[in-house]
């Protein structure tokens, strides 16, 4: 083997993934995506907002299923699955992830969309709980948005090589449970409040609390050092101070350890590095953005010039792709 193609956040555009597995030298033998001398690996969160959301999940698991990739759960996999799973007696609510306006307006494309399916949907959730939140393979490490190592060795532990059961999906939901701290750093990363009667309005029509910050900073001082999503902040919120309980809640993920992947963050423009071992490859396909690889050969230090992708066309949900023929 030469090495891995690791695949940013997919969303739904299954007629670009395709394009871009054709772009990077696999090609399809047996209804599976094969490359002869590499293999791939997805960072989560295929399903949601795209057009063709039941094409990138099928790609995916067959080439997951012949082993010819590898995945890491993102937060809008196990979003579905708290969502479409039954809360135990008692519980107070019918479901473990409410069905609330919110949580019915982001899983609306892939309800839509699998409703003419329901045996296939139930297949792909019951697929979601086989994939792990975490790949360590010594020389890099995949997770879908914050690795930190204290919560993946507490994971580890509960559930042996990162792969959640039945129990453990119950307590996440419970903010006061390890499990939800688990799943909600690793698939959602690091959140920080904003101000009381401060929100954002976020391009992808969410209105938010809370800014994303990231976790690679050495010795970060404000909130700007450590901001790291596309919505600015309001004012001069970046001029202020962290506290130190801001601080606390950061993890480090530091220089000298392995190269790490990461999606998730909604990155814009041309794919580049925040780090010399930190490479995050979700640059918003699903707003017409880019869907991007990062050809990985065994390299310690990343380098940009590795970064593949394919511009999202708007009108790929009118146009049927010739890989698409055979998807029933």
């Amino acid at each position: 083997m030469e090495g891995y193609d690791l695949i940013g956040d997919v969303h739904g555009c299954g007629a670009t993934l395709g394009a871009l597995l054709e772009k990077l030298g696999y090609h399809q033998r047996g209804g599976v995506y094969r490359h002869p001398r590499r293999k791939a690996i997805f960072l989560g969160d295929l399903i949601d907002r795209g057009p063709r959301i039941r094409l990138a999940v099928s790609i995916v698991r067959r080439m997951v299923e012949e082993g010819e990739a590898h995945i890491v759960m993102g937060n809008h996999e196990y979003n579905a699955l708290a969502y479409c799973h039954r809360a135990p007696q008692g519980q107070g609510s019918e479901w473990l992830r409410d069905h609330s306006p919110r949580h019915n307006r982001i899983i609306k494309e892939t309800l839509d969309q699998y409703r003419d399916h329901p045996a296939e949907w139930d297949e792909t959730l019951a697929w979601f709980m086989d994939i792990p939140l975490y790949l360590d393979f010594g020389e890099f490490r995949v997770v879908h948005a914050c690795w930190d190592q204290a919560l993946i060795d507490a994971l580890d532990r509960e559930c042996p090589g990162g792969v959640i059961d039945e129990p453990f999906l119950q307590q996440s939901v419970a903010s006061d449970t390890l499990a939800y701290r688990i799943l909600d750093r690793l698939t959602r990363g690091v959140h920080l409040p904003l101000p009381e009667g401060v929100e954002i309005h976020s391009g992808d029509g969410f209105t938010r609390r809370s800014f994303r910050a990231h976790f690679w900073a050495r010795e970060p001082q404000t909130w700007g050092d450590v901001i790291f999503q596309p919505d600015n902040l309001p004012d001069d919120l970046e001029q202020r101070a962290l506290t130190n309980r801001e601080r606390q809640r950061l993890p480090h993920y530091g220089l000298d350890q392995p190269p790490l992947f990461i999606g998730h963050y909604w990155c814009e423009g041309i794919p580049a590095l925040p780090t010399a071992n930190i490479a995050c490859l979700d640059y918003s396909a699903v707003k017409f953005g880019r869907l991007v690889a990062y050809r990985w050969s065994g390299e310690r230090r990343l380098d940009a010039n590795h970064f593949v992708w394919v511009r999202v066309p708007q009108e790929e949900a009118a146009r049927p792709r010739p890989w698409e023929i055979d998807f029933d």
